[in-house]
């Protein structure tokens, strides 16, 4: 049996701490946060009109089977998950004033059909069908085992369709160039980039399994908010005897010869153990808490954040679903800006509101917006800076009402939350969402799960395979099984 410190209880740090709890090690977690959970974020607001409820961090549950098999693994079932399945996935509204409502299955392509015409479905399908081999071909040789670098990758035994089904090369923009012909499913195509924090023009088209994961196999809301998915894994570790020790940050990973032996607590306390696991950032692992330049500098290209409001709105909207996004009237400027140097927020971004039917999420009457804008992160743009905030803020729902949702007089409260302000609460530099941006040949490359001395390892979505609940619940798969049983 070894001891194992896990350096925070975001899902990926839970997972992994479950998995090896069950194989039979002794693992103590410590998170420097008060609550467990990490990017997957709650906030609260209590109001005279009574208490509103939000998940500040994904809002879409896909691929249940993950968490299943996760849960399975460690010991049965997990009740505490009460899904609910969403139709439409995804309101999209274009700036043309049409709507598309996407779902699940092979029943998309007839809505597309309905909404743009036969000619607009018959390319979304031979897209899908090229979709489909993406999905196949990263499930098999990316996201389910472990990738150390390029060289490995390479060296994989790919066959000759695997090839020519993830393009290598090619990017998002481009696979969608070639295939779509309707501006419009172009831009709902684009929007997947945001997924991995990059700009769909250099994003690789391999990127093309995300909206497969989604559109393919269905997505869930969470009754309660998908915090409940960090409950259920807390309570998971500690019916394993997971010691989770909560508000107690870690300074430093404690190396020893080449390998980490423990941790030291920002209050200068050592914690031995036999391994490391660190389900931060992979920058800020490698730039403050083993500090290896080399690594860190290549980490630095950041992702983009995320601009949040959260609302309070009086009284009913009818046009929104559980999802809804109001395209832009110009895609490419909003990434021009993000991306661009200097970096700013978007004049006129893509908006995005999640507007929860659960009734435990507002009070009767009442409406709990989580409004997200692509925005680049701290340090690209500073969000610190007096006014700046609340003067988007404004600006995002002057945009909002442009696009004929104007919610402005019907507010009872808002609060903004910035990329400086995740940075504050989960220590990823930046507040970048994902890391690292996913861009160019070696987009699908993210930091190896084994660290950079023996018996480290790294989880979450910063690192291989990915961002988002399934891919992090993967890679804490992927750790356990390098670590393997007692």
């Amino acid at each position: 049996m070894a001891t194992v410190t896990v350096i925070g209880a975001g899902v990926g740090g839970l997972a992994t701490a479950a998995r090896l709890a069950a194989a039979g090690h002794r693992v103590t977690v410590f998170e420097q946060a008060a609550a467990a959970g990490g990017k997957l974020g709650r906030h609260e607001r209590v109001t005279t009109a009574g208490t509103f409820r939000f998940d500040t961090g994904p809002s879409l549950f896909t691929l249940p089977q993950v968490a299943a098999e996760l849960f399975a693994h460690t010991g049965g079932p997990a009740p505490e998950l009460d899904l609910v399945a969403l139709d439409p996935l995804v309101r999209h509204c274009f700036p043309d004033g049409t709507t598309l409502d996407s779902c699940a299955g092979a029943g998309f392509a007839d809505r597309i059909a309905a909404a743009f015409g036969p000619a607009a479905a018959e390319d979304w399908r031979r897209l899908w069908r090229r979709a489909g081999r993406v999905w196949e071909t990263s499930w098999r040789h990316v996201l389910t085992a472990p990738v150390d670098g390029p060289l490995q990758l390479a060296g994989l035994a790919w066959r000759l369709r695997d090839l020519a089904a993830i393009a290598p090369g090619r990017t998002l923009r481009g696979l969608g160039r070639r295939h779509l012909r309707d501006p419009r499913l172009r831009m709902l195509l684009d929007r997947y980039a945001t997924y991995t924090g990059a700009d769909p023009r250099r994003a690789p088209a391999a990127l093309l399994a995300i909206p497969y994961a989604e559109l393919e196999f269905g997505g869930w809301y969470l009754r309660g908010g998908l915090g409940t998915l960090a409950d259920a894994l807390l309570s998971r570790c500690a019916a394993l005897g997971v010691t989770v020790h909560l508000g107690t940050a870690v300074g430093s990973v404690l190396v020893e010869g080449s390998r980490a032996a423990g941790v030291v607590l920002a209050d200068g306390t050592v914690v031995r153990s036999d391994l490391v696991v660190a389900n931060a950032d992979a920058l800020h692992v490698y730039r403050d808490l083993l500090p290896a330049p080399r690594r860190a500098a290549a980490l630095e290209q950041r992702s983009l954040g995320g601009f949040v409001l959260l609302l309070g709105v009086r009284g009913a909207t009818p046009r929104l679903a559980h999802h809804t996004v109001f395209f832009p009237r110009d895609y490419d400027a909003e990434f021009d800006a993000i991306f661009g140097a200097p970096a700013r927020p978007p004049d006129d971004p893509a908006v995005f509101v999640t507007s929860a039917g659960d009734p435990s999420a507002r009070p009767d009457g009442h409406e709990a917006w989580f409004v997200l804008v692509n925005a680049p992160p701290q340090g690209a743009f500073d969000w610190r800076a007096p006014g700046v905030a609340e003067g988007y803020a404004d600006r995002v729902l002057a945009v909002l009402a442009d696009r004929g949702v104007d919610v402005r007089d019907r507010l009872l409260f808002r609060d903004v939350l910035t990329p400086a302000d995740l940075e504050t609460a989960t220590r990823s530099p930046g507040g970048a969402i994902y890391g690292t941006a996913s861009h160019g040949l070696t987009g699908l490359l993210r930091p190896p799960t084994r660290g950079a001395v023996r018996d480290l390892f790294l989880v979450g979505g910063s690192v291989h395979p990915g961002g988002g609940l399934p891919l992090v619940m993967l890679s804490a798969k992927i750790v356990a099984d390098r670590i393997g049983p007692a």
